[in-house]
């Protein structure tokens, strides 16, 4: 499983945006590998066009939503303090996505590079496509 973020789905939406997403984005749909939080959630639909969101709320309403407890919200500020600790301000939507995945232990499917400033401070893992976006194990 692997949780993707809303930089990717937001670059995969994008007329011009970045085949190597889409296909790595497609790629992980088809072999039913992403998921979705509610962060995730709230930034990709919260900044959507009306024209667009039903049909994106529909979309995501079949994939796996990971969920975030108290605990996981106690873990996210702790994480926050350790990268702050490292010379690192990152946006609290981020570490709390990347709290998330690390407490279902899934990767994550960024094109954010907040998320390759994370990954090893926090051990996060982070998943890059195979060739051709196919999905890699």
């Amino acid at each position: 499983m692997v949780l993707v973020d809303s930089s990717v789905w937001i670059e995969a939406a994008r007329r011009d945006g970045s085949m190597d997403v889409k296909c790595g984005l497609e790629g992980l749909l088809e072999e039913f590998e992403a998921s979705v939080c509610g962060v995730v959630l709230l930034e990709v639909l919260g900044g959507a066009r009306d024209t667009e969101r039903a049909r994106m709320r529909s979309y995501f309403q079949v994939l796996p939503r990971l969920t975030t407890s108290e605990q996981t919200w106690d873990h996210a500020t702790d994480q926050a303090a350790k990268l702050r600790d490292h010379g690192l301000t990152i946006p609290w939507s981020d570490v709390l996505v990347a709290t998330i995945a690390l407490s279902h232990d899934v990767r994550v499917y960024a094109r954010d590079r907040h998320f390759e400033l994370m990954a090893p401070p926090l051990g996060l893992q982070l998943y890059e496509p195979g060739y051709g976006g196919r999905y890699a194990r």
